[in-house]
């Protein structure tokens, strides 16, 4: 024990006691005495302010909730407007459905897995699911539906989406969700304390969304799908130059749209078998519409293009001939026609119809020197390149249309006259879509007018006119028939004929040969065939054709683009000639 010690008395001890035991006395009688009325006031205080803020401040929050304790709300989910072609054909229709709620994710159902679930108590609701009738023949120009995201359903554009409900991805049925969605319904249901139906209190019919109809000719898109069946990548534009309505719009690889709005039984078409395999084959990108996101140089199709360029701006004419001398040198480099390094030989004078129609390289190489980069990059633009030319689905791209500048600021280098020798036949550092390239063949099929090529019917817009000299547009044309005429270069349409006697004879677009039978009937065309290089040595060239017929009055044009496969007259023309062959077949 420690002691304390002399120097503290008892005093400190007395006086510590005396305090302590003044401030335990500090309430008055009177104080001490009032407390539980005091307290019962505030407690009734208290539950006044309770009940203030429960019957005013929340009360509808807790009126839906005493509500929800007796009531069961169903949502009815409405049915997707349906899509149709422009002959009234259906392209994507709807199908009754249940499906279940499995952590905020719709799994559906058949009917045997639904009666199964129902017997067994748990709930299932019905439900209208979304059917891709031709699979995968139209899966990028419809796209497809999935179910909304938790990052989707906050945007404005969802304010009135719920979290099961299905929303537009790509393709048409991504462009057209506010039309095509409709609006949902919901009944109101009386429950007992175990949560089932006692009767319903209401309903609210669910409205259907709007249906729309297409420039797509389901017939036309077939055949496109047909044509295109042993190929890899690649993609097809078919359009009406009279008024730039899309006909056919295909890409591949493709995919099976069902994959998305059915479960992981479902038997897919084509060559992916779930929605995963679809989503993360990073390297062949089938969600990629290469038909108007794929850019590519546009290898001897541009030619049209610097032709047009070099006759605007008056370096060439008519009567412009240029010597084949198979080859040009600018320094260490050499630029060679195709015709001189396949087979030696060079083909003399040539002027412009001659050259579109052999397709020679060193008239281009020539004529682009004397039109001058910025002239032709200035006409490239305006015959819709280097720009989106605004298709109504998503994913269009802009493609590049290069001059020295652009090359300064991307490259890092001036531009070099070799740089010119490429931009004039369509390789180098330019790039479009196979979009671009039906729309600049458009031009040249209805003497100068650039439409904006769309997917919904009654939407035609000129986006330019009566800027082309129709003389200049003229020597280009005469130059796409000869190409496909014997002698040119796009030989799977020489003597380009098919069978349907309900053709009319006009010995003009369509004519007779005393040797054919009677139901035979020869066809005029246009065309220019195109074949671009694309990386190192070992890689084989992309294969391009654009083609218009009938030639003196046009009413469809068809591109083809095969990726990597070979020279355009051998590959993309006989696909681009079965897919005439069967329009003008069925015409």
């Amino acid at each position: 024990m420690v002691k304390i010690g002399p120097t503290f008395s008892d005093f400190v001890t007395r006086e510590k006691t005396k305090r302590y035991s003044e401030r335990r006395n500090f309430l008055s009688p009177e104080l001490i005495e009032a407390l539980p009325l005091v307290l019962l006031i505030l407690f009734f205080l208290f539950l006044v302010l309770r009940l203030f803020y429960i019957q005013i401040v929340r009360g509808d929050y807790y009126r839906v909730l005493s509500e929800n304790n007796r009531t069961k709300t169903v949502i009815i989910t409405a049915p997707r407007g349906i899509i149709y072609d422009r002959n009234g054909k259906v392209l994507v229709s709807n199908a009754a459905s249940y499906k279940k709620i499995e952590e905020k994710k719709v799994k559906w159902l058949d009917q045997d897995e639904a009666l199964k679930l129902i017997e067994s108590g748990q709930k299932v609701d019905e439900a209208v699911q979304r059917q891709y009738i031709y699979k995968n023949s139209l899966s990028h120009v419809l796209g497809y539906v999935g179910q909304i995201s938790e990052e989707e359903i906050v945007l404005p554009e969802f304010k009135n989406y719920g979290i099961s409900d299905f929303v537009g991805q790509m393709g048409l049925e991504r462009q057209y969700e506010n039309l095509l969605h409709g609006k949902s319904g919901k009944e109101l249901f009386e429950i007992d304390a175990g949560g089932n139906v006692i009767r319903s209190l209401g309903r609210e019919e669910p409205v259907q969304g709007k249906s729309i109809n297409t420039t797509i000719d389901l017939n036309v898109q077939l055949a496109v799908s047909l044509a295109f069946e042993n190929v890899k990548k690649g993609a097809v534009v078919v359009s009406d130059p009279r008024n730039g309505e899309i006909l056919a719009l295909y890409s591949k690889p493709d995919f099976d749209p069902n994959i998305f709005t059915h479960n992981n039984d479902y038997e897919p078409q084509g060559d992916y078998s779930s929605r995963e395999s679809t989503l993360l084959d990073n390297q062949n990108q089938p969600l990629l519409d290469r038909a108007i996101g794929g850019v590519y140089p546009p290898g001897s199709t541009f030619k049209l293009v610097t032709a047009i360029a070099a006759l605007e701006q008056g370096t060439i004419n008519s009567d412009t001939k240029i010597d084949d001398t198979g080859v040009l040198r600018v320094g260490a480099f050499s630029f060679g026609n195709w015709y001189f390094l396949q087979h030696g030989k060079t083909e003399g004078l040539l002027d412009v119809v001659g050259a579109i129609k052999r397709s020679n390289d060193i008239f281009f190489y020539k004529a682009a020197e004397s039109a001058g980069v910025s002239n032709i990059s200035a006409w490239a633009k305006k015959v819709g390149l280097g720009e989106k030319l605004g298709i109504d689905i998503p994913g269009e791209a802009s493609g590049t249309v290069p001059d020295p500048s652009w090359k300064q600021k991307i490259i890092g280098e001036p531009w070099y006259l070799g740089d010119t020798y490429n931009y004039g036949i369509g390789q180098g550092y330019l790039l479009t879509t196979p979009l671009q390239v039906n729309s600049f063949t458009t031009v040249f099929a209805n003497d100068g007018i650039l439409y904006k090529p769309h997917l919904m019917k009654n939407k035609t817009q000129i986006l330019r006119k009566d800027f082309l000299d129709k003389g200049y547009v003229d020597l280009v044309r005469e130059g796409m028939r000869e190409s496909c005429e014997s002698g040119g270069v796009a030989w799977p349409f020489f003597d380009f004929k098919v069978k349907n006697k309900r053709i009319t004879i006009d010995d003009k677009n369509y004519t007779h040969s005393a040797s054919d039978s009677a139901e035979m009937v020869r066809i005029s065309v246009g065309c220019k065939t195109g074949t671009s290089e694309s990386g190192g040595e070992d890689t084989l060239p992309h294969a391009w054709i654009t083609v218009f017929a009938p030639f003196y009055n046009p009413e469809i044009v068809v591109t083809v683009l095969v990726e990597n496969s070979g020279e355009g007259s051998s590959i993309a023309g006989p696909i681009a000639r079965d897919i005439l062959k069967d329009y003008f077949t069925n015409k």
